[in-house]
């Protein structure tokens, strides 16, 4: 074990959460040893701020909500509390043992024949916690007591050197949880690190294990993924890999590694476009990713029914549209109420065409228009088709032109949405002197 003394490392605790300080001061003032531990250290000590803050302690879980009247109990795989103070939860684990140590008990540790922890209620001291925890940077420990960071896997020098480190063998700890090799591409983008090889060797071999994990986690854990500012280079190194094909499938199909299809451009736009908004503070919505990402396994799939079945496209593409999010939603449990904004955005794209007279402005009034229009815009680069370019360059003039200049440019479409000249108004000849008229 290293101690880093207090003036040889940049963890304050004004940078600390007052909630997280609050539990850290009661856990010891209690007799128990308490720490703030994993991404909150990590982030403190890259000058970064914390999103959330994290505590690990030598009380059990039961023993913390004697303590904290606002605590309740969570998780069965993993025995947590969480202290809430209204909108900010605290985060408190007990500190992990080893399997060899655990009893008989189902409740307390149980482990598939394929290796995954199927329970890990098994408790020990600070020591084994650190052996227990996935990556190097995320097992270093700030002590409330003496203001010191414990360092016992030498994740203070990873962290220096920008290395992902996994804790122990690299193909047991991916079996005991798969989810930590998206951990592991995700902490690598997101802190610009490089996975260390040894750490980074099993990955491909070991992909398919997530096939293995509830398509509920995998969906939280592809927002993290995708929707946290980095995930372009999440996705670069998703590839990479070979963990995209597992959490994509639909997308996989079609897929070619470092190609120039449509689909690829387009998927790499939406993340840029999704970082940049993050990166701005601006919201972003995950309906849109989504819609963005499967618009083109869904044509073609509405295309292939329509030829094959007679149906009109549009009762092909409704069809498409239920395929292709039932097969998306058996890997990750999209909720209803994100599918509904995707089939809204997916619907409008046939509609956007159809803009003459009144259609226009009926069309605007639709709650997701502005993300159709969106993903219109993202078409029309991905493709390079000019007809599209035209199309999303008159919904831009429509959307900024004054009430009665939009009147006109819808009235000036004909049946088949192409803007036609203006008439000119019919002279009448000139009337004679004397003349009856």
């Amino acid at each position: 074990m290293t101690v880093i003394p207090r003036d040889q490392h940049n963890i304050s605790r004004q940078q600390i959460s007052e909630n997280a300080l609050k539990v850290l001061y009661r856990l010891n003032k209690s007799g128990y040893e308490a720490y703030l531990v994993g991404g909150g250290v990590r982030d403190l000590l890259l000058g970064k701020q914390p999103k959330d803050f994290d505590i690990t302690t030598s009380a059990t879980p039961e023993q913390v909500r004697k303590l904290f009247r606002n605590c309740r109990l969570v998780g069965r795989r993993f025995r947590l509390a969480h202290v809430m103070f209204g909108p900010e939860i605290i985060e408190v684990a007990t500190f992990r043992g080893h399997h060899e140590h655990a009893g008989d008990g189902k409740n307390i540790s149980q482990q598939a024949q394929n290796g995954m922890l199927l329970r890990d209620n098994v408790y020990g001291n600070i020591e084994e916690d650190a052996q227990r925890r996935d990556f190097t940077i995320n097992s270093l420990y700030y002590s409330i007591s003496d203001f010191t960071v414990r360092d016992y896997t030498g994740g203070l020098r990873d962290l220096q050197e920008g290395r992902i480190r996994l804790i122990g063998d690299p193909e047991t700890r991916y079996r005991e949880d798969p989810v930590r090799m998206l951990r592991a591409v995700r902490f690598a983008a997101k802190l610009d690190m490089t996975i260390c090889p040894q750490t980074g060797e099993p990955i491909p071999r070991l992909a398919s294990l997530l096939h293995e994990i509830p398509s509920a986690r995998l969906f939280e854990e592809s927002l993290k993924l995708l929707q946290s500012g980095y995930g372009f280079a999440t996705y670069t190194l998703l590839c990479e890999y070979q963990l995209f094909q597992p959490l994509f499938p639909v997308i996989a199909r079609h897929f070619t590694p470092n190609g120039d299809s449509p689909m690829e451009r387009i998927i790499n736009q939406v993340l840029k476009n999704t970082d940049h908004r993050l990166q701005n503070d601006m919201r972003v919505n995950p309906a849109f990713l989504f819609a963005a990402m499967l618009w083109y396994p869904l044509i073609e799939l509405a295309q292939k029914i329509n030829d094959e079945s007679g149906l009109t496209y549009y009762d092909a593409f409704a069809l498409a549209m239920n395929d292709i999010l039932d097969e998306q939603c058996r890997t990750l449990a999209i909720p209803k109420r994100i599918t509904a904004l995707v089939r809204d955005i997916w619907s409008l794209q046939l509609r956007l065409s159809r803009r003459q007279g009144k259609r226009a402005h009926k069309l605007m009034e639709q709650p997701k228009f502005r993300a159709a229009f969106d993903l219109l815009a993202l078409r029309a680069q991905a493709e390079n088709n000019h007809e599209l370019q035209r199309l999303t360059q008159w919904w831009d003039e429509f959307q900024k032109a004054p009430l009665t200049r939009q009147k006109s440019m819808a009235n000036e479409l004909g049946d088949d949405g192409v803007r036609r000249r203006p008439r000119r108004p019919r002279r009448r000849a000139p009337r004679r002197e004397g003349s009856s008229e």
